[in-house]
């Protein structure tokens, strides 16, 4: 999985001119990419890191803060650009496994006890926000394990 976490001041998600998430005040706007390749375990592994990242204000995370979240499904993250002029999406999943795994994830932000707000999964959706700093990280669950390089 790939996330794309945004620093936002606050954010929406619009679906057919409804506004169908939102959040006012500190809080983080998550992208999220599922590959052929992800589970559940890293649904719930993502999650849990994400909760607890002190990128908020004062170091805060989104636990300690209180703050929420705004997650929109976004299979591009797993766009491969290497040929040509036309990305592939052979490495993002098919909706059926991508979907179970999203909620997944947002339910695991939530369990940590996290307000997580919700784009429509597989949607045309407009996103606003104002990105706060900006401050943005790329969380990719194959980084997540192991030891640390560097």
């Amino acid at each position: 999985m790939r996330a794309v976490l945004q620093r936002a001041r606050s954010a929406s998600v619009t679906v057919a001119g409804e506004v169908v998430g939102s959040f006012e005040g500190a809080g983080l706007v998550i992208l999220l990419g599922v590959s052929t390749q992800d589970t559940g375990a890293e649904a719930d592994a993502l999650a849990a890191k994400v909760a607890t990242l002190r990128m908020l204000d004062g170091e805060a995370s989104l636990v300690s803060a209180g703050a929420p979240a705004l997650v929109v499904s976004q299979f591009t993250l797993y766009g491969d650009v290497r040929k040509g002029r036309r990305p592939s999406w052979t490495g993002a999943a098919r909706p059926e496994h991508a979907e179970p795994l999203y909620e997944r994830f947002a339910a695991g932000l939530e369990a940590e006890g996290v307000r997580v707000e919700r784009g429509v999964f597989g949607a045309q959706m407009d996103i606003a926000l104002v990105n706060d700093g900006p401050f943005t990280l790329v969380v990719d669950t194959s980084d997540l394990a192991g030891p640390r390089r560097g």
